[in-house]
């Protein structure tokens, strides 16, 4: 019989291979995404009366350049007079005005009754809701990620921090269906960098998510960003930045060109409530525009959507949506301002492809 051959390692190239093996591991861990689990899905924060504004602040709501907010919008105690920017047309009623940035209505606290007492219980409301999402307790992380959220993925849950938080340029993703809820408290400021994306996947809606911000809120250039704002201070929007959400501040809103739109909701059947019928889409609008216009959409049932606009070419110059959406009714905001877009005047098509459903209108750009 031959004898097996023992082969005997020194400890030195044992811990020199265990250090490799090792070093590996932490190589394949650091290539991995980087993703928040949590166990949790909170209540949602009931906003009362305040859900019914886009934007809603007490001292002042103003804006320079070209914005555009689909919603309604309002001050108080503030009046009118600290609504500035907007050219306020006033109706005839008395009870609210209107403008040519806003697909909504204007009110204020020293428009004719009932206009001072909605305002007034809205703005309860809003601090209402404000207390509700600091109050929460056990949150599901603490101070996660020192409070930078740049390229990180969070699903559902509640969130807290003794310190600001800030969303770099590669922004953050929120990930979770449609029914989850996000509650981030953060006791210091929120910070948006230029160009930075809030990005919603998995069928998470903007209206799921809730920023309770105690410090400043401010969204950086081209940056876009998604949720509901509760702020004890003030939101600052810089030019072009977009929010898909409401904006609802203690003190003041600065907008600079910005799109504010408020947040898709789903209806659902356990709830007793109707879901859309059939899969449409509607004609943007405005249109001919520039630099934006709100496209909107309904899906009967639960679906992958894509909305994409091409040029008569038939290329694509835009990607609008690209998930997977519950039943509901959507609008969706294309600004051309953005630097990735580089459009000329023209005539485009915007498609919407949901399950089996395909359907393509013509919008027109003009510059």
């Amino acid at each position: 019989m031959k004898k097996m051959k023992t082969i005997t390692k020194s400890p030195a190239t044992i811990l020199s291979r265990l250090m490799h093996f090792l070093g590996m591991m932490l190589t394949v861990a650091f290539m991995l995404p980087v993703v928040a689990l949590s166990q949790s899905s909170p209540a949602p924060v009931n906003l009362g009366t305040a859900g019914n504004f886009v934007i809603l602040a007490k001292t002042g709501i103003s804006t320079t350049g070209t914005t555009n907010i689909t919603g309604d919008i309002g001050v108080s105690p503030a009046a009118a007079t600290y609504i500035t920017g907007f050219g306020l047309i006033m109706d005839a009623s008395g009870t609210y005005s209107t403008s040519s940035l806003i697909i909504g209505n204007v009110y204020a606290a020293d428009y004719t009754s009932p206009t001072p007492t909605k305002m007034t219980t809205a703005v309860g409301d809003m601090q209402t809701a404000y207390t509700d999402a600091a109050g929460r307790t056990s949150p599901d992380y603490s101070e996660l990620y020192t409070g930078d959220l740049t390229g990180k993925t969070l699903t559902r849950g509640l969130y807290k921090w003794s310190t600001g938080v800030s969303i770099g340029a590669a922004g953050v993703t929120i990930s979770g269906s449609a029914t989850d809820i996000w509650i981030f408290q953060i006791a210091q400021n929120l910070t948006v960098a230029n160009g930075a994306i809030v990005t919603l996947s998995g069928g998470a809606l903007a209206s799921n998510v809730y920023w309770q911000v105690a410090g400043q809120v401010t969204i950086g250039t081209t940056a876009e960003m998604k949720g509901i704002i509760l702020c004890q201070t003030g939101i600052a929007m810089n030019t072009s930045a977009t929010l898909n959400g409401r904006a609802l501040a203690q003190t003041a809103v600065t907008l600079d060109a910005n799109s504010v739109i408020q947040p898709a909701t789903v209806t659902a059947v356990e709830n007793n409530l109707l879901v859309p019928q059939k899969f449409v889409l509607f004609q943007n609008y405005p249109n001919p525009f520039n630099p934006s216009t709100r496209i909107q959409y309904s899906i009967e049932k639960p679906a992958q959507v894509s909305l994409k606009v091409y040029n008569v070419l038939g290329n694509e110059v835009a990607t609008l949506v690209n998930s997977r959406q519950e039943a509901g009714s959507y609008t969706v905001t294309f600004n051309t301002n953005k630097a990735t877009y580089s459009l000329s005047s023209g005539v485009y098509f915007y498609r919407l492809e949901a399950g089996s459903f395909v359907s393509t209108k013509k919008l027109i750009l003009l510059k």
